[in-house]
């Protein structure tokens, strides 16, 4: 499908090229099955989740929820930036999302060392089995994340990008974005859902 913008000439929609799509589309379902595990299994053991929650930290796991929504907005902000041809602006957004997804990553690591500081692995039980696999899983999706924007922003600084040609950077957005959404689920799914 094919979209006019501000009387640009057409282009594809989504943002991003397909294949990325292709990807992301792969991501969620797989998330959406380790959801779907976790919630069955939770039904199951409905007391010993509701315990194990309350061992979480969920302010770090707010802060990690403000940095993400933070970092998609920067990027959304790099995509603007871009197509309003401001290539600096862009590099920086880019740069402040990236900053995000560290920051992201520095919470975890404090909130992973204070659980196995504390004896707590992927067999101390079920709800540890999942708490640890699916946010471990997700950090490295954020790594991934990262990556790919420290690309873009690599493209972007060089003036790799302009208002006419920013195909690339959206494709690293629509990522950042599937990063940033899968938390918005998993955040109250295993941290704040009684």
């Amino acid at each position: 499908m094919t979209v006019r913008q501000h009387g640009h000439p057409l282009r594809p929609y989504p943002p991003g090229d397909l294949a990325i799509w292709v990807f992301i589309l792969a991501e969620l379902s797989a998330f959406f099955a380790l959801f779907a595990a976790y919630a069955f299994t939770r039904l199951k053991h409905l007391e010993l989740f509701n315990v194990m929650q309350r061992t979480l930290d969920t302010d770090a796991g707010m802060i990690n929820t403000l940095l993400l929504i933070t970092g998609s907005w920067a990027v959304a902000r790099a995509v603007a930036a871009i197509k309003a041809n401001h290539v600096r602006a862009s590099a920086n957004w880019l740069l402040m999302a990236i900053g995000s997804g560290a920051g992201f990553l520095i919470v975890k690591y404090f909130e992973y060392g204070a659980k196995f500081a504390a004896g707590i692995t992927l067999e101390t039980n079920l709800f540890f089995t999942f708490y640890i696999s699916l946010t471990m899983f997700h950090a490295l999706h954020v790594v991934l994340g990262m990556v790919i924007l420290g690309f873009v922003w690599k493209k972007a600084r060089r003036g790799g990008y302009s208002a006419h040609d920013h195909h690339g950077m959206e494709t690293g957005a629509s990522y950042w974005h599937m990063v940033d959404l899968v938390w918005i689920v998993l955040f109250p799914l295993v941290y704040v859902m009684r």
